[in-house]
């Protein structure tokens, strides 16, 4: 389990996190939705260490992660796949999935799951030798993902994943995402598509500027009068 207690974090001066607590489940779904600036980002980015918190406590199974270093907490379990897909254009879709196993050392374990992210993208393997500033939006995401999946984590965070998709490439998006889930990985998801992961989630947070102001099961949310009205398009009459 993932656990966020009273986390502070900011940034010149100016406050983004305001001290947040918050639980990730082993095997859940958990997404954190908000408006931009609300601070989802930066959680993500101080779990994996690449912002430093003022104060606060980030516990992976009861091991505390802040002042620790990114490569010991990704070998810990935990991957990133962050926004915008960050996929390194100059390299094939095969060489940018090898960088996510880059602390693994075994070899025939990193082909067994090289297949894997393989049959859960079939497009990579189509495209396995071609650049990957030359695919589509929808499957360089696929290979952001699949670049995350090949650390072999226990908890993936996924930071915006159908952001600047087409509809039908985000419902697959949410499939490929269900499935990994089903398959034992945990799952924070940041999403500004908030009916989409709601209806995933398991449990879900209400991030607002620096705070988190709601929570609930995903199901509790999509019903919840003030999250319809702020996040789901629905205004009141």
């Amino acid at each position: 389990m993932l656990k966020i207690d009273n986390l502070k974090v900011s940034y010149g001066g100016i406050h983004a996190l305001r001290g947040i607590s918050m639980e990730v489940p082993d095997g859940k779904i958990v997404t954190l939705i908000g408006a931009n600036g609300a601070g989802k980002s930066t959680t993500l980015r101080t779990i994996t260490g690449l912002v430093k918190a003022d104060s606060g406590s980030i516990q992976w199974n009861g091991s505390e992660l802040l002042g620790r270093s990114i490569d010991h907490i990704i070998s810990q379990g935990i991957a990133l796949s962050p926004e915008g897909r960050r996929v390194f254009a100059d390299l094939t879709v095969l060489e940018n999935l090898k960088i996510g196993a880059y602390l693994r050392r075994n070899k025939a374990e990193i082909e067994k799951d090289l297949n894997w992210v393989y049959e859960l993208f079939p497009r990579l393997k189509e495209r396995s030798w071609q650049l990957a500033g030359t695919l589509s939006g929808g499957e360089q995401q696929m290979l952001a993902v699949g670049r995350a999946l090949m650390s072999r984590p226990k908890l993936m965070m996924l930071d915006e994943p159908s952001l600047g998709l087409a509809p039908l490439v985000v419902q697959d998006i949410f499939k490929i995402i269900q499935e990994i889930n089903k398959l034992g990985v945990t799952v924070l998801l940041i999403e500004q598509n908030a009916n989409m992961a709601l209806k995933i989630a398991d449990l879900a947070y209400v991030l607002e500027t620096g705070n988190i102001t709601l929570s609930g099961t995903g199901a509790e949310l999509l019903t919840n009068e003030k999250v319809k009205e702020a996040y789901l398009g629905k205004r009141k009459d």
